[in-house]
């Protein structure tokens, strides 16, 4: 006795569900249909499509964590077309955000819309970056790269580290 289906159990099968189990697609020969074949990407034409902010923020990578993106939506870090929105506000494709995290000050468009974390490449779809957004990031983090080699030491400095600075600043 053979251990595969029947063809009469997967015609009813087809017909019941409009999946062929054989093939693993549906019988109208679809399959997925959203984005790249990713299935955490959403149909952009669906009515009524969004995302819950913070978990667009979070499937575009700016958190590592769903509920840091919750809470920094509630702190304020978070606006949505200038306004501070809830963490269950839905985002739709075109939609204006600026999201402050440790990196600097981002100002993004939405272009894609997911509710799972997926590629970075993926995730970088998701929006677009204006220009000045961009220039201003990177010229904080020349910033901080500078400042890092004028101190390159953390908190209280050692005996040895005290001395080092005495010797380039004068007494007074």
């Amino acid at each position: 006795m053979s251990k595969r289906p029947s063809a009469r159990r997967q015609d009813s099968a087809v017909a019941q569900h409009g999946v062929d189990n054989a093939r693993g697609a549906s019988a109208a020969g679809g399959g997925r249909q959203r984005g790249a074949g990713h299935p955490g990407l959403q149909d952009a034409d669906a009515p009524g499509a969004g995302v819950r902010l913070d978990k667009w923020l979070w499937a575009a990578r700016f958190f590592k964590t769903r509920s840091q993106a919750s809470e920094a939506v509630d702190a304020g870090k978070v606006r949505l077309h200038g306004d501070r929105p809830k963490a269950s506000r839905p985002v739709r494709i075109g939609d204006q955000l600026e999201v402050r995290t440790l990196s600097g000050i981002f100002q993004v468009r939405v272009t894609g819309l997911a509710d799972r974390r997926g590629p970075v490449a993926l995730a970088q779809a998701m929006y677009q970056e204006d220009a000045d957004s961009r220039l201003a990031r990177e010229q904080l983090a020349a910033h901080r790269r500078a400042e890092a080699l004028i101190r390159p030491w953390k908190g209280r400095p050692t005996k040895r580290e005290r001395r080092v600075m005495l010797r380039f600043e004068p007494v007074d």
